[in-house]
């Protein structure tokens, strides 16, 4: 599992604002006291056990504990999740106790915003939190999946965005946080959430191509790499 501790090193410049991209998958809009995370997928396990795979149930406490160091560790006004946060828009319900008092302790002191997703379209107001479709800090549209407008000012999740390279003879395959500069794609930050390569055709035009950079996560830092080094699955 990557570190949790903060970047002090790497930032990306998204739409003229800097932001600094932390090795737990997380991105911390300093100026704005900001931290985004995306695809969450709390109770994952619990939905899939439901469904008679055998995942086990945990996922919701490991998620909640990694984001709980972040949140330590940057000490945020605010947090924006940008959708998918729950694997079903009923598991919101269904959180076990001990999970729920981690998450509404998370929010003590700040403020905080639910965007809906695909997964999520409807929240309760158990959670805590304010629930939203989209949330506009800046003139960069928060929102779960990325628009089909080309060009446009927005940091989004949806896509679970990874990235693949060739390094002193191995293969590399990481999470990553996507962008041209203008448009921002998030990592996953579940448990259990899975990857799809940037370079797959589900990214479509989603970005100026010669433009590019896939900033993969390592162990205590993000590395950014040229569009032009990365490779298919």
């Amino acid at each position: 599992m990557p570190d949790i501790a903060p970047s002090i090193r790497s930032r990306i410049r998204v739409c003229g604002h800097v932001m600094r991209p932390l090795a737990a998958g997380a991105l911390y809009w300093e100026d704005e006291d900001t931290l985004l995370v995306a695809d969450l997928h709390l109770e994952k396990g619990a939905a899939f056990a439901a469904l008679g795979m055998l995942l086990p149930p945990y996922d919701t406490r490991t998620t909640l504990q990694r984001l709980e160091k972040v949140i330590n560790a940057v000490r945020p006004g605010r947090v924006v999740a940008l959708g998918d946060s729950f694997h079903r828009s009923e598991g919101a319900a269904r959180m076990a106790d001990d999970d729920l008092a981690l998450l509404t302790s998370l929010q003590k002191g700040r403020e905080w915003y639910w965007i809906c997703g695909n997964h999520d379209p409807h929240l309760p107001a158990s959670i805590g939190g304010t629930i939203c479709t989209t949330l506009t800090i800046c003139g960069i549209t928060l929102r779960h999946e990325p628009s089909a407008t080309v060009a446009e000012r927005e940091i989004a999740g949806h896509l679970h965005p990874v990235a693949r390279i060739a390094r002193r003879g191995a293969v590399i395959r990481r999470r990553c946080f996507a962008t041209d500069g203008n448009r921002l794609v998030m990592p996953a930050f579940g448990a259990y959430a899975g990857g799809l390569n940037v370079l797959d055709r589900a990214f479509g035009d989603l970005f100026l191509r010669h433009r590019l950079e896939a900033w993969m996560m390592g162990r205590a830092d993000v590395y950014p790499v040229l569009g032009s080094l990365l490779l298919p699955d």
